[in-house]
């Protein structure tokens, strides 16, 4: 067994078996929120089957030195070459899952980023994470909304703000509207009725408060009801993020800022000549467009045209140290996961964040080993075909 792997809970070397291990111990609405996709659910389909295309070609008689995964990243130096992706209503897969995660992020020195519609605010997760979060801007149809998160993130010191471009309308997610989870939310007596038969889960949610979006409490009012909240959430955040808005960001924002949801070269284009300081290729882990690419597919064009002129990033799709060391070989600097990371604090509660990151590693070393990368710079030349 690899020893690396036996420093962490042997019953979950593979975020397989965290998902499997999620599934039981979490209500049912809330695996498939996490869980679900737009409409079939093709691209979520496709984001993991097409990173299962992607082979390295192992080397074994070279010398090697051993392994070192730190990344060097806007002037910050991580230790390995992946961080935590935002997800919204993390609150609700487990109790307090975004200060778990920024607690491991900190421990482990990688990115853990915060979502706009979180169920922790900015405030808390600056103390938890000692101001190293990123935080990903759901864009607001107000300005002066906008303007006060940017004044808010200033003030507490986050280094990255990461634009979120790809959410002109919200995904039509059948899971989702089934399960009551759609906009305007609703509890129904069969979400009840799964949660009484999660008692870890709904304990631990009794103890800690029903989930709320906490970054954002400050602009609500505190009578709104679940039909209302839906639809100040859908008045609040519906909309295309153009050209000029991320431009007016940039003029305000003096930290590094990147632009997620870029897939193609005409958004490439304009994210280089807004000067952001990176992009992520993401395609929301296939919640919004179904008829989409999957991630993966369009990174390596990508990374040949720009990767000497702008930060190129990827997160949607990647389930292990292997996905990891495939999307470095194609060229992305960085990568980003999002529900292997909840599908370990759901496992595992409190200790999930430090078991899945670690995991990750141990992971990504065996595959460094393998194909004798020293370090993370080394994968681009271990693609086959």
């Amino acid at each position: 067994m690899n020893p690396e792997l036996l420093k962490y809970n042997p019953q979950y070397p593979s975020v397989q078996d965290l998902k499997k291990k999620a599934k039981r111990r979490i209500p049912k609405f809330a695996f498939d929120y996490l869980e679900g996709g737009c409409n079939d659910e093709l691209n979520l389909w496709r984001n993991e089957a097409d990173f299962r295309d992607i082979q390295l070609i192992p080397q074994y008689l070279k010398k090697h030195r051993g392994v070192d995964m730190q990344t060097e990243l806007f002037g910050h130096v991580y230790d390995a070459p992946f961080g935590i992706s935002p997800i919204g209503l993390q609150g609700l897969m487990w109790p307090n899952a975004p200060e778990i995660l920024a607690g491991a992020a900190l421990k482990h020195n990688i990115p853990y980023v915060l979502s706009t519609v979180s169920t922790s605010s900015i405030e808390r997760i600056a103390e938890v994470s000692q101001s190293q979060f990123w935080f990903q801007l759901y864009h607001p149809t107000e300005n002066t909304l906008r303007d006060d998160i940017l004044r808010r993130l200033e003030a507490v010191h986050c280094p990255v703000l990461v634009v979120l471009v790809d959410v002109p309308s919200f995904g039509l997610r059948y899971r989702e509207i089934k399960a009551g989870l759609s906009m305007p939310p609703k509890m129904t007596i069969n979400n009840f009725v799964q949660a009484a038969l999660r008692p870890a889960w709904a304990f631990e949610t009794l103890r800690v408060g029903i989930p709320e979006f906490a970054t954002l409490k400050p602009y609500m009012d505190k009578s709104l009801n679940l039909s209302q909240l839906g639809k100040f959430m859908n008045a609040t955040f519906t909309g295309r993020v153009d050209v000029d808005k991320v431009k007016a960001i940039r003029d305000m924002w003096k930290g590094k800022l990147v632009i997620k949801g870029v897939v193609c070269d005409e958004d490439m284009e304009a994210s280089i000549g807004l000067g952001a300081d990176g992009v992520i290729v993401s395609n929301h882990g296939g919640r919004q467009i179904d008829a989409g690419e999957s991630t993966i597919k369009p990174l390596k064009g990508l990374t040949e045209k720009y990767g000497d002129r702008i930060k190129v990033m990827i997160d949607s799709g990647l389930r292990s140290g292997p996905d990891i060391g495939r999307s470095l070989a194609c060229g992305a600097q960085f990568t980003f996961m999002g529900r292997p990371f909840m599908y370990g604090v759901a496992a595992l509660g409190k200790k999930g964040g430090d078991h899945t990151i670690g995991m990750l590693k141990a992971q990504l070393k065996q595959v460094m080993e393998q194909v004798c990368c020293e370090k993370i710079g080394d994968f681009p030349g271990t693609l086959a075909g």
